[in-house]
């Protein structure tokens, strides 16, 4: 009598169902579970059927492994020390930024750790001249950061806020003094000290953005590249992708003749540059000016699959000529200042310009990317 005939016949004196699998098929399941352990029970079962010859349903399967200690379970997830770090630098997680109950209940408001980072730039000091403020200056910037996050009407600002002319009023004041852009250069300095880098950049990154504008009026172009009927922006930004230097054009203005002012801008507050990368846009004549006037190499970055961008290429060499590839292709610090275009259009304030003045324009600009500095400080070193 073989093996499996003398089991079955055990079984049957017991009074019990003869088993399905014997033990050397259950030593093979456990084999094939440690060999494939993301395998279903299907697969489990199919393997077993080719190796062993023994056909039976997946359940039977399970309850074989089970019985011999083996069960399918999803993996725990494991938590490291970086991974707590890292969580416990992310916005929102820490003590300095768990807002208060004290009525700034929107999202765009600044936080206790926030303001105090800029809070010198709005009070009013001891010394300087006329009435005490009546209203809180945290409060009026707070409604400001509301309008840029939210794109609203000034008319429009919830009645948390003070009256809104008031902010408005407070708004064209602190843009007028450049109140701003002394804000986003100090944060920018203090984010790259963070960083192990120095305060003054070398090499900086020159593009520039058209937007769509309101009917509230106002100087505006047509962008006949881009068919849009608007204003452009013209960014210098570094490496990091900070803001440098800004300027707002009409549309209709050509990228090369746009340049020299937001050049001229970035030089004078930023002395240490002396690299400029670019794309075709600027190049030709263009650049040559600029190198000439302010002392940079302006590097020309072109996009490999320009048709009418040549390069030099070693026939006798034997290798064939290069093929301009598909899609998207990052390239060489182009895609930092593109990437800074993109963190600005977070703030519906900035996506269509609503301001008749250029200098409205320019001054949303720099304190949406003030802001963005301020949530990065504001995280604990």
């Amino acid at each position: 009598m073989s093996p499996a005939q003398t089991d079955q016949t055990i079984e049957r004196k017991r009074g019990g169902r003869p088993r399905a699998l014997r033990e050397e098929h259950v030593l093979a399941l456990k084999e094939m579970a440690a060999e494939h352990p993301g395998a279903t029970l299907d697969a489990i079962t199919q393997m077993l059927a080719e190796r062993c010859g023994v056909k039976v349903c997946s359940l039977t399967v399970r309850k074989a492994l089970r019985e011999a200690g083996v069960v399918r379970a999803k993996p725990l997830r494991r938590t490291t020390e970086d991974d707590s770090a890292r969580a416990a630098r992310r916005y929102g997680y820490t003590a300095a930024h768990r807002r208060e109950a004290d009525g700034r209940d929107y999202g765009c408001s600044l936080t206790n750790a926030e303001w105090a980072l800029v809070a010198d730039l709005f009070e009013h000091t001891a010394g300087s001249r006329g009435m005490p403020p009546r209203l809180d200056r945290r409060t009026l910037v707070d409604a400001c950061c509301y309008v840029l996050r939210t794109g609203c009407a000034w008319r429009d600002l919830p009645r948390s806020f003070p009256a809104w002319t008031t902010v408005y009023k407070s708004f064209s004041r602190w843009a007028a003094l450049g109140r701003f852009e002394l804000m986003q250069e100090r944060l920018r300095q203090q984010w790259r000290e963070r960083l192990g880098r120095h305060a003054g950049p070398s090499a900086a990154v020159l593009d520039s953005q058209s937007t769509r504008h309101s009917p509230q009026g106002g100087e505006a172009g047509f962008d006949a590249g881009k068919k849009v009927k608007g204003r452009k922006r013209h960014l210098v930004v570094d490496t990091l992708g900070l803001l440098l230097a800004v300027t707002v054009s009409a549309a209709s203005v050509q990228d090369r003749d746009g340049a020299a002012a937001v050049v001229a801008q970035a030089c004078t507050k930023v002395p240490t540059l002396s690299v400029l990368f670019v794309d075709g846009a600027y190049s030709g004549s263009c650049a040559q000016r600029l190198q000439a006037t302010h002392g940079l190499d302006v590097q020309v970055v072109r996009h490999p699959g320009n048709g009418n961008t040549h390069v030099f290429h070693d026939l006798q060499a034997g290798h064939p000529l290069p093929v301009a590839p598909r899609g998207f292709v990052p390239l060489r610090m182009r895609w930092v200042v593109e990437r800074t275009h993109a963190w600005g259009e977070r703030c519906r304030r900035l996506v269509m310009h609503h301001d008749r003045k250029l200098s409205t324009s320019t001054a949303w600009v720099w304190f949406a990317q003030a802001q963005i500095l301020l949530r990065r400080l504001a995280l604990p070193g």
